[in-house]
């Protein structure tokens, strides 16, 4: 096998360098980069910025799948959904504790709770930018941390990541917003148990809002981003729940995934869309339901969904395999078992759709 002589490499020019090195997979950019200050800077050229920062754009890395486990620390295995591969993605960066902890991720972007920092750190883990975000507080508790853009239309725009957090008996809504650099205060949801108390599901995006269930009676309360007050859209839900779960492309679909049946016990599983009305998509095949519910032990607590790239994940917080429905093919599949996951494992499992981006500021 003959190399290429170094000499003609040094006078390729920039251009056509650049070009080459744009179709390089995730995991060999993220290394060369290290390599030399050209090679890092090369995310921000103008021809990196041109070919890949338009947000309607193809993705010009692959989509992700993210295995986030008390095994794993600063390191994570993801699923290449586009190649149907295994590997990992190193998550740590400089000062950055063991102790960190990812809590949500949204259009290139992922962000970790600091706790010994009394900080969340929000990055983006392809141009190795990151910014860090005090807590509002101190003591501060939160729960449903949501990362959001700013503008589903245009996520150039900036990020917000809300939560709820309690303080004695009272409960606040809360909103970091990256563009002026400030958290903002809303009054919590009135009953304060209308938030669902399964802590594994984040909050939906969808016009405007975001957008959680209620532990039974089963309702759908929505948080709008600009003006602070909480709504509940007048949509019936399907009769028989057992459970429900909501999942959405964040802008112009929506789904609910719940489990039917009687006295709390689900007996199937379907799917809805948002028209009209809830429209029944599909019903899980019954082996495949009969598998996941025997995998949830009927504690749907354990149950969460999410979106991604025309995939409906549905996950188990205590199992190592996602169920997913590819919505063009209307088919259920299951994703492998990590292969570097330990024979002996806990619960703690937790996925998180991630497709990195160029143009995503934090």
């Amino acid at each position: 096998m003959t190399t290429m002589d170094g000499r003609i490499w040094s006078k390729l020019p920039d251009h056509l360098l650049e070009h080459v090195l744009s179709f390089l997979p995730l995991k060999t950019f993220l290394a060369l980069r290290s390599t030399c200050k050209h090679f890092n800077s090369l995310p921000f050229t103008p021809y990196f910025i041109s070919r890949h920062s338009l947000p309607h754009s193809p993705p010009p890395f692959s989509s992700l799948l993210l295995l986030s486990h008390p095994h794993f620390h600063h390191s994570s295995p993801i699923f290449n959904t586009t190649l149907n591969t295994w590997c990992s993605l190193p998550l740590s960066f400089p000062l950055m504790p063991p102790s960190s902890l990812l809590l949500s991720s949204s259009h290139g972007l992922l962000c970790f709770s600091l706790p010994s920092a009394s900080s969340f750190l929000v990055c983006n883990l392809l141009t190795r930018s990151l910014c860090r975000i005090k807590f509002p507080t101190f003591p501060f508790s939160f729960d449903l941390p949501t990362l959001v853009p700013s503008s589903p239309s245009s996520p150039t725009n900036g990020y917000k990541l809300f939560m709820l957090s309690t303080t004695g008996s009272f409960h606040h809504a809360l909103v970091y917003s990256s563009s002026s650099g400030s958290w903002a205060r809303f009054p919590g949801p009135e009953p304060a148990s209308i938030i669902n108390e399964n802590h594994h599901q984040k909050g939906v995006l969808y016009s405007g809002g975001i957008l959680f269930t209620t532990p039974e009676p089963f309702h759908i309360v929505s948080f709008q981003l600009e003006s602070g007050g909480w709504e509940r859209p007048p949509i019936d839900l399907p009769d028989g729940l057992a459970f429900m779960r909501l999942a959405g492309d964040g802008d112009r679909k929506l789904y609910l995934v719940g489990g039917v049946g009687a006295s709390g016990i689900s007996r199937s599983i379907k799917l809805w869309e948002l028209g009209e009305g809830w429209v029944e998509v599909e019903t899980m095949p019954e082996m495949v339901c009969r598998k996941f519910l025997s995998v949830c032990y009927h504690n749907y607590e354990h149950v969460y969904c999410f979106w991604h790239q025309g995939l409906i994940c549905v996950c188990c917080y205590t199992w190592p395999e996602i169920l997913y429905y590819k919505v063009s093919r209307r088919t259920w599949h299951w994703l492998p078992k990590c292969p570097s996951l330990p024979d002996k494992w806990s619960c703690g499992f937790r996925w998180f759709s991630f497709t990195p981006q160029l143009y995503a500021s934090v």
